[in-house]
C-alpha cells in the first residue's frame, strides 16, 4: 500500500508530505483547494506525461516521491526484477520535472525509463474518475481482469506454453521448408558437386601437404646431378683419396728414419683421407634423401592442381572443399529425406496446434463461467448505486483464428443503462456519473481478485447525494477493507465512512506572498466541523453539526 507522498514545488504545493494507513482516506476541502493537483502530482509520480507548466513558478524544478509497501507475493515484485531494480521492502517512485519539461524517472534511487515507472506504478495504483481512461476503463486489461477474478492462472499459463510450442513447431516447419525449397532449386548441380568433390575426396590441410612435397622434389630434381658430379669427384676413378692413400703409406714406410720430418705430413694426409670419407658419406646420404619416384612428382602434381581447380570452381580456399563436400551432402539429404521430415513436422505442428486448442478451450469454458460470475456480482451492486435499471455485462467472443498466448477470447465490459437501450461498451454508453459508479461496483466485485493494493477515486460521487452518496460511502468502506482506498470527494456521507481524513486548502505562505496548497490530517472535531461544512455551505449551523455527527456515528 501507499505509505507515503512528498511533494515539492508542484503549481500550488510549495512543500507537502503526508502519511497513509490501511483502510478508507478521504481528501476534502473547497472547491479549488488543489485537489486536482495533488491528484495530478501523485500521477506523475505513477509515469504520467510530464509538463514544465507543473513545476512551481519561480523554481527550477519540482519532485514528487511516493512509498509503497508492498505484500511479499505481490506481482510488483516480478516486476522490479524485470527491470533490474534492487529493492529491499520498500518501492520508492520519484519523479523530478524540470521547468524547461524534462523529466527524471527513478525507482528506489536507480533511474528508470518513464515506461519502467509506468509499468511498475499501475501495478501498485489504479486511479478512477468521471473522466478516467486507464485501468478498467482500458478495454485491453478487461481479459486479463476477467483472468486474475477466475482464478484461471494455471489454464492460462498452460494456454501461453501451449502457444510457446505451437509457434515454435509452426517456425521449425517454416525453416524446413525454405531449406528444402532452397535445395530443391539447386538440385542438379548439389548432386553433380557431391559426385565430383566425392571423387577427389579432399583432405582438410592437404593442398599445403602436396605443396611442400612438390617443391621439395622439384628442388630434389635440379641438385641430384650436382651431388653425383661431386660424388664421382670424390670416390669415382678420379678420386684423389688411392692417390693419396699411396703416398700416405710410403711416408709411413719412412717414418722410422726421419720422424720429425715427415709425421706432420702424415697427419695431415690422415685428416685429409677423413675428410673425403665425410664428405663421401654425406654426398651418399643426401643422394638417398633426393631419391623418389619420378612418377611420383606427376602424381603429386596432378592431385594439386585438380584440388586447386575445384578450389577455384567452387570459389573457396581449397583447405574448405572437405566441408563442402559435407555441406552439399547434408543438402543432397534434405532433398532425398526432406518429404519425410516435412510430413513429421506437419504432424507435430498439429499437434502442438490441438493441445493449443484443447488449453485455450479450457481458459475459454472457465472464463464464461467467471464472467456469469462477476455479472452477478456487479449487477447485485447497481441498485443501492441509483443505477437500478442498468446492467452490467461481459461481452466474450471467440475467434479460434485469432490466437494468441492468452488464447482466443475477445472480452470487453458493456453496459445496458436503461431496459430496451442498446448495449455497449462501458466508456461509450455510460456517462460521466454512470461510469464512476459503474467502476465502483466493479471494483468492489474485484476486491480481492485482480486488484491493485492501491485505489484513488476521484469525485465519483459528484452529481449525487442522499441515499445514493451513502451507497457509495458503505462500498468504498467495505472496499477498504480488502485494499487501500483514497477518495476525493464532496459528499459527506463518503467523508464520514473515512479512518483517515485530510482536509485541502489554500494558505499565505508568507512573506513571498505566493498561495500555497496545504493538506492537514483532522482530528475528531475538526471532522465533524468539516462534515457540517459540506453539509451546509459557508455558513456551519448547529443543525449542520448535528447532522455531522450523526453520520458520522452512523457509519461507525
Amino acid at each position: 500500500m501507499l505509505t507515503q507522498l512528498a511533494i515539492r514545488d508542484i503549481v500550488l504545493i510549495d512543500r507537502l508530505d503526508l502519511s497513509f494507513e490501511a483502510g478508507l482516506s478521504v481528501l476534502t476541502g473547497e472547491t479549488g483547494a488543489g485537489k486536482s493537483i495533488l491528484l495530478d502530482a501523485f500521477a506523475l509520480a505513477l509515469g504520467a506525461r510530464g509538463d514544465g507548466s507543473l513545476v512551481r513558478h519561480g523554481e527550477a524544478q519540482g519532485q514528487v516521491t511516493a512509498v509503497f509497501q508492498p505484500s511479499p507475493d505481490h506481482p510488483v515484485h516480478a516486476l522490479l526484477r524485470d527491470y533490474d531494480i534492487t529493492h529491499e521492502g520498500d518501492v520508492i517512485l520519484r519523479r523530478v520535472q524540470m521547468a524547461d519539461g524534462r523529466t527524471r524517472a527513478l525507482i528506489n534511487d536507480q533511474t528508470v525509463s518513464v515506461q519502467a515507472l509506468k509499468a511498475i506504478g499501475a501495478s501498485l495504483v489504479e486511479i478512477h474518475g468521471q473522466h478516467d481512461d486507464r485501468a478498467l476503463a482500458d478495454p485491453a486489461t478487461h481479459r486479463a481482469i476477467l483472468d486474475s477474478f477466475s482464478g484461471a492462472d494455471a489454464e492460462l499459463r498452460a494456454v501461453r506454453a501451449a502457444y510457446i510450442a505451437h509457434k515454435a513447431a509452426k517456425d521449425a516447419l517454416a525453416a524446413h521448408r525454405v531449406q528444402v525449397e532452397k535445395a530443391r532449386k539447386e538440385a542438379d548441380f548439389l548432386r553433380h558437386a557431391v559426385e565430383e568433390l566425392s571423387t577427389l575426396h579432399p583432405e582438410a590441410g592437404e593442398e599445403e601437404t602436396l605443396a611442400t612435397r612438390r617443391q621439395f622434389m622439384m628442388q630434389a630434381e635440379k641438385v641430384t646431378s650436382e651431388i653425383n658430379d661431386a660424388l664421382e669427384a670424390v670416390s669415382g676413378q678420379a678420386s684423389p683419396i688411392p692417390t693419396l692413400s699411396a703416398a700416405q703409406r710410403r711416408l709411413a714406410r719412412r717414418s722410422g728414419e726421419a720422424e720429425a720430418l715427415v709425421g706432420p705430413s702424415i697427419k695431415a694426409l690422415e685428416t685429409a683421407l677423413n675428410a673425403l670419407e665425410e664428405a663421401r658419406t654425406a654426398l651418399e646420404a643426401a643422394l638417398r634423401a633426393a631419391e623418389f619416384d619420378p612418377y611420383e612428382l606427376e602424381r603429386t602434381e596432378e592431385r594439386l592442381f585438380a584440388l586447386r581447380a575445384a578450389a577455384r570452381k567452387y570459389n573457396v580456399p581449397a583447405d574448405d572443399l572437405a566441408a563442402l563436400a559435407a555441406r552439399y551432402a547434408e543438402e543432397v539429404m534434405a532433398i532425398d529425406a526432406g518429404e519425410g521430415l516435412l510430413i513429421k513436422l506437419e504432424a507435430a505442428v498439429e499437434a502442438a496446434d490441438a493441445e493449443y486448442r484443447k488449453a485455450a478451450q479450457a481458459l475459454s469454458v472457465q472464463r464464461y463461467e467467471a464472467a456469469s460470475e462477476l455479472e452477478t456480482s456487479v449487477n447485485a451492486e447497481l441498485p443501492p448505486l441509483k443505477l437500478e435499471r442498468a446492467r452490467f455485462i461481459v461481452s466474450m467472443e471467440r475467434d479460434e483464428n485469432a490466437r494468441g498466448p492468452e488464447g482466443f477470447d475477445h472480452v470487453e465490459y458493456w453496459v445496458e443503462t436503461n431496459p430496451g437501450t442498446r448495449p455497449g461498451p462501458m466508456m461509450k454508453v455510460a456517462s460521466g456519473g454512470e461510469l464512476s459508479r459503474f467502476m465502483l461496483a466493479l471494483k468492489v466485485s474485484l476486491a480481492d481478485r485482480g486488484s491493485a493494493p492501491t485505489l484513488v477515486f476521484d469525485e465519483i460521487d459528484t452529481g449525487v447525494g442522499g441515499a445514493v452518496a451513502d451507497a457509495i460511502g458503505q462500498r468504498l468502506a467495505r472496499l477498504a477493507e480488502k485494499v487501500q482506498v483514497l477518495s476525493v470527494t464532496h459528499a459527506p456521507q463518503v467523508a464520514a465512512r473515512a479512518v483517515t481524513h485530510f482536509l485541502i486548502a489554500k494558505v499565505d505562505a508568507g512573506k513571498t506572498g505566493k498561495i500555497a496548497t496545504r493538506v492537514v490530517t483532522i482530528d475528531e472535531a475538526h471532522r465533524r466541523e468539516e462534515i457540517a461544512r459540506m453539509l451546509s455551505g459557508a455558513e456551519i449551523t448547529e443543525e449542520a453539526r448535528a447532522a455531522a455527527s450523526k453520520l458520522i456515528e452512523a457509519a461507525r
